[in-house]
């Protein structure tokens, strides 16, 4: 049981994309951000990128960090259209947790696997395909209350492994960020 949990475990965990830390990415030669679509940059199914995600997108590009759109969704108009408003590639019906997806995004954009993370709002799609290549993972908050309906139910098992992580001491509660030696 241990190894599952831990493949489902994020690195990190942060309230929006927003909230990601550049400066850390730098520090742990992150060069390419592998990165959900709904309910991590723009709300399920919709299509405005709120000011604060886009100036967070900004400065990423400027920090010389590439972003690629990994997404399971399958209206592929949409996830064109966002993908060129925001000036990055896409990977579409990625199949997440499946690592095909991830390794799509990781040779569209010129990069090994050790210069990677995964950002998205889901444990057993985005976190747990991440994991499973060895990628560095930030689970955020989800956008909006508003999903899928089978969304909606993996969610009740996703609080309960946060708070198998809490428990264990596995985040530091004041930053999101993982504490020290801990693994459950």
């Amino acid at each position: 049981m241990n190894i599952l949990l831990r493949l489902m475990c994020p690195s990190e965990i942060v309230d929006s994309v927003s909230q990601i830390d550049i400066l850390e990415l730098n520090k742990r030669r992150i060069s390419a951000l592998l990165v959900d679509l709904d309910n991590t940059l723009v709300p399920w199914q919709g299509y405005n990128i709120q000011a604060d995600v886009a100036d967070w997108l900004r400065r990423v590009r400027e920090a010389g960090i590439k972003i690629c759109i990994v997404s399971n969704t399958r209206p592929l108009k949409r996830l064109r259209q966002l993908a060129a408003e925001l000036n990055v590639p896409h990977v579409r019906r990625a199949l997440k947790p499946r690592r095909g997806g991830f390794r799509d995004a990781l040779s569209i954009l010129g990069v090994e696997s050790s210069e990677a993370a995964v950002v998205g709002d889901q444990i057993f799609t985005d976190i747990l395909g991440g994991n499973r290549l060895g990628l560095y993972t930030i689970l955020v908050r989800p956008i909006l209350g508003r999903e899928f309906i089978g969304t909606k139910i993996s969610r009740v098992f996703e609080q309960m492994l946060l708070g198998i992580y809490s428990r264990a001491g596995m985040f530091d509660s004041s930053s999101g960020g993982p504490a020290r030696d801990k693994t459950p």
